[in-house]
């Protein structure tokens, strides 16, 4: 999914004139992008002449330590809601259990959106 750095976003407006389905608007003189309305198809990428648009690949690292931050924040709250220090551990064993299901999710998701290629290819010759 694309995010603008808004510190690279020159507020141009480009990216607004051309997102083929108006989602992109200004504020504050930079662009912002309603991702609820985004349909990923990689015109703000293309046309904006900073660069600005980014995809969210290069946010992983930042989610990941996110995710352990939250995971630490959790697990220091149950130990102090249910009394006892062990509790941190059942805590991430849940947090594992969590985003390996989230994992799992992501897998099988992929492996069916990989199965829609041969389908819209062979739907694509028929035209």
């Amino acid at each position: 999914m694309p995010w603008i750095n808004k510190s690279e976003c020159i507020g141009c407006g480009e990216c607004v004139t051309q997102c083929p389905v108006n989602t992109i608007i200004m504020v504050d003189e930079k662009a912002e992008i309603h991702m609820s309305d985004c349909i990923r198809c990689g015109v703000c990428h293309t046309i904006c002449p900073e660069g600005a648009v980014k995809h969210d690949s290069e946010k992983i690292p930042e989610e990941v330590n996110a995710n352990i931050e939250k995971t630490k924040k959790f697990m220091d709250a149950c130990a102090q809601h249910l009394g006892d220090e062990r509790e941190k551990q059942k805590c991430l064993n849940r947090m594992i259990k969590h985003f390996t299901k989230e994992k799992s999710v992501a897998e099988q998701t992929l492996e069916k959106l990989h199965m829609l290629k041969p389908v819209f290819a062979s739907q694509r010759r028929c035209l």
